[in-house]
């Protein structure tokens, strides 16, 4: 088994290479790149009026300006090379975690992108454990009280919810309890009041968890039902199996039936999709962001789309690229941890 653990490792380096040297290659083929959008920024303002045409850049941004300006911008922006090259300069770089320096912050990137992190992180852990702290029971509950009363009712509520998207969740949250036209009980905007400094640790504590409560619904909503339906299932297809049909000939108790034997094979299917939503909640949720203005990942992924921001870009799904193959790596684990009979060495 650890063999298997230890060629899956080795083979996630050639798949970095391969899944960076597509984003690379994508991203700087793309038009409007931020030479295009300097020239722009230059022949709006003016910055170039009066300069020679000749040797301009073909296209609407590049008019007027000459080839020295145009060989400046390439050697500043680091595109006086060739795209093959300049992706290994930038692989080797990364091998030091040296992402660039960032176009738009004029930093390097890497601390950018730190910068950025603790907030998404922070409502991508809590969402991800309490989801399935609370989906895992009440996917077990349905299966047990399936076709009942209690299950009809939390189907409707698992479906409305699935029905409402994070964006409109959100608007709906601030109209209803954020002050709009009815209650007024929690802030939206930011993470921590304008006098939070002045607080004492607990006022400080209770302070963010006051301001964390509406986004936290909002990201929780994204995979709720969807985690949920797909414990309920996985319990009824075991439940359902001649190994528990035996375990209750036995005289076992129901308890003992469902947590011992049912719910260790239910899991297998839950973990198969952790990786996926490592992903998920490490790179935030720009709708959320951008609504209870929340400076995360999300709105720098955004931003930086915009702006052409390379080396942040390239970070952020680099990072992402590494998050996912280790997901995977920790889904395959959880099987052999779950059910001790799965072996990937045959």
């Amino acid at each position: 088994m650890g063999e298997y653990f230890l060629r899956r490792i080795l083979f996630m380096v050639p798949t970095f290479i391969g899944i960076t040297l597509v984003i690379f290659v994508v991203i700087n083929l793309a038009p409007g790149g931020p030479i295009e959008q300097m020239l722009s920024q230059m022949r709006f303002g003016g910055e170039i009026a009066g300069v020679a045409s000749e040797g301009s850049l073909t296209g609407t941004a590049g008019e007027g300006v000459n080839e020295e300006i145009l060989a400046e911008l390439r050697k500043q922006y680091g595109f006086d090379k060739p795209l093959l090259v300049r992706y290994g300069i930038w692989l080797l770089n990364l091998a030091r975690l040296d992402f660039g320096l960032s176009f738009v912050y004029d930093e390097p990137a890497i601390d950018v992108i730190v910068d950025k992190m603790p907030v998404s992180l922070q409502f991508g852990v809590a969402s991800f454990f309490i989801t399935y702290l609370i989906c895992i029971p009440l996917g077990i509950g349905k299966a047990v009280a399936d076709g009942s009363l209690f299950d009809t009712a939390t189907s409707v509520i698992v479906f409305v919810g699935y029905s409402v998207t994070p964006l409109m969740l959100g608007i709906l949250l601030i109209v209803l309890f954020g002050g709009g036209s009815f209650l007024d009980w929690f802030p939206i905007f930011g993470q921590v009041s304008d006098l939070y400094d002045e607080l004492g640790f607990w006022g400080r504590v209770g302070d963010r968890l006051h301001h964390f409560v509406l986004p936290l619904i909002c990201y929780l909503i994204t995979n709720f039902a969807t985690l949920t339906l797909l414990m309920k299932n996985a319990t009824l297809e075991e439940i359902s199996k001649d190994y528990v049909v035996t375990a209750r000939s036995k005289g076992l108790e129901e308890r003992v039936v469902l947590l011992r034997h049912v719910l260790r094979n239910a899991l297998i299917p839950i973990a198969t999709g952790l990786g996926g939503f490592l992903g998920v909640f490490f790179v935030g949720n720009l709708f959320i962001e951008q609504i209870f203005s929340l400076d995360g990942m999300g709105l720098l992924f955004y931003n930086s789309l915009l702006a052409r921001d390379y080396p942040v870009l390239l970070g952020i799904l680099s990072l992402i690229s590494i998050i996912l193959m280790l997901g995977n790596l920790i889904s395959d684990f959880l099987y052999v941890l779950i059910d001790p009979r799965i072996d990937f060495a045959h």
